[in-house]
C-alpha cells in the first residue's frame, strides 16, 4: 500500500550563501523558471553527468582485447591444463636423459 505521500512533491530547505542564492534568483528570472524548476533542473543535470562519469573499464578495453593475438585466448581457462603438460614434459626429458 503505497502513502499518499510518496505521490506528491516534497519541501526540502536548504542554506546557500548569498551569492549562490544571487545566481539562482538571476537565473530563474532570466529562464523565466521558478527558483525550485532551476534548482530541480540542476540536480538532474548533476545527477546525469555523475552517471557518465561512471567508467567501466571492460568498455575502455574493448578496442584492445585480442588486438596483438600474443597466443591462445583460453589462457585464463586452460592454463591449468598446459602447467600440467610443462611439467609432464619436464619430468620426462628428466627421465629419459638420466
Amino acid at each position: 500500500m503505497s502513502s499518499v505521500l510518496e505521490k506528491k512533491d516534497t519541501i526540502t530547505t536548504a542554506r546557500l550563501p548569498i551569492e549562490v542564492r544571487n545566481k539562482l534568483v538571476y537565473l530563474a528570472k532570466v529562464k523565466k523558471k521558478s527558483k525550485s524548476q532551476i534548482i530541480i533542473d540542476a540536480l538532474e543535470l548533476y545527477y546525469k553527468q555523475d552517471e557518465e562519469e561512471f567508467v567501466d573499464s571492460y568498455k575502455i578495453g574493448l578496442p584492445y582485447f585480442g588486438k596483438y593475438n600474443l597466443g591462445p585466448g583460453d589462457l585464463s581457462v586452460t592454463y591449468k591444463e598446459r602447467l600440467r603438460e610443462k611439467l609432464w614434459e619436464r619430468h620426462r626429458a628428466r627421465s629419459s636423459s638420466n
